[in-house]
């Protein structure tokens, strides 16, 4: 038993992958992009960032249909986030598109703090830019970096505090119990994961999963990487929902009918059944983060 922030005694599971140096990012397949950016940069800083598209006034890249939508940065819209403290908020997925999950950007600023996800709600959150600092139920504080993360079961008290701008993705669900089983708090960073095999796939991609594959979790959160000219060799049509942000480099994504040119800081929402394939462009390897639902009947 350990003590809640606000006093109270309550029971503690905790997952924690660490290393010596604290979360960090390490060296991996992706450390830069090619211009010696910071990891992830063209997250925060798009290359077709509105300054860009000045001359091309109503130009977006962004498509909504029933089945999938493309969420370019240039047509994000910030607004104050409910409940947190000095904090903008830019949902690219949610419910009213026909999504069971949400994916937002969440921005940070000096002296900023979290709020909770609504009862039975599930957290997932991954740093992209600065760091933050997470206090959780076991009151010890615990600095998450660029390409760190953490995963919160439903009810579950923690706090996000920021002294700095920091720029986090959170991924929320409402949690879907399976009797006996009881997910943990997971607290991790990417290079720490091992890489996967992926049968049909092994030498197009590599593969790490960021949360336990066991049957307590209701979904899985995926960092994948491809060198330039690499491409899917399944066409999926699956009954999964995906919700994926494109951390580094370009391609080319076909969702349904159509054919996306997209690049790092594209957000991407696939629904059930959607036909979906990606090939690899560019001159820098691509690495995107991708949400799937699983070990659920999809009755």
């Amino acid at each position: 038993m350990v003590r809640s922030l606000t006093g109270d005694l309550l029971p503690c599971f905790l997952k924690i992958a660490v290393t010596e140096e604290g979360f960090c990012s390490a060296p991996s397949i992706i450390d830069s992009n090619s211009n010696g950016n910071p990891l992830y940069s063209k997250v925060i800083n798009p290359t077709l960032s509105p300054s860009h598209l000045q001359d091309l006034p109503g130009f977006t890249r962004s498509v909504y249909r029933n089945d999938h939508a493309l969420i370019t940065p240039e047509s994000h819209v910030f607004s104050p986030l409910p409940d947190w403290r000095n904090t903008l908020g830019a949902y690219l997925v949610s419910p009213a598109m026909g999504a069971h999950f949400v994916m937002y950007i969440a921005k940070m600023q000096e002296s900023s703090k979290s709020g909770l996800p609504p009862m039975d709600v599930e957290r997932f959150v991954f740093v992209l830019q600065g760091s933050v600092t997470l206090h959780n139920v076991s009151g010890i504080g615990q600095t998450l970096m660029v390409d760190s993360y953490a995963y919160f079961p439903p009810n579950s008290e923690h706090l996000f505090e920021s002294y700095e701008s920091a720029t986090l993705v959170v991924f929320e669900r409402r949690y879907a119990y399976l009797e006996n089983h009881i997910t943990e708090h997971v607290v991790g960073s990417t290079h720490q994961q091992p890489l996967l095999d992926t049968p049909g796939e092994a030498s197009v991609f590599q593969l790490r999963k960021l949360l336990p594959t066991s049957l307590a979790y209701d979904f899985n959160i995926h960092i994948m990487d491809f060198q330039p000219g690499e491409f899917l060799n399944v066409k999926e049509v699956h009954y999964n929902q995906h919700g994926l942000l494109l951390l580094e480099g370009q391609g080319i994504y076909r969702l349904g009918d159509s054919w996306y040119p997209v690049e790092a800081g594209d957000a991407i929402w696939m629904a059930p059944f959607v036909p979906q394939w990606y090939a690899a462009l560019g001159k820098i390897p691509t690495r995107y983060l991708l949400y799937k639902d699983v070990n659920r009947n999809p009755l």
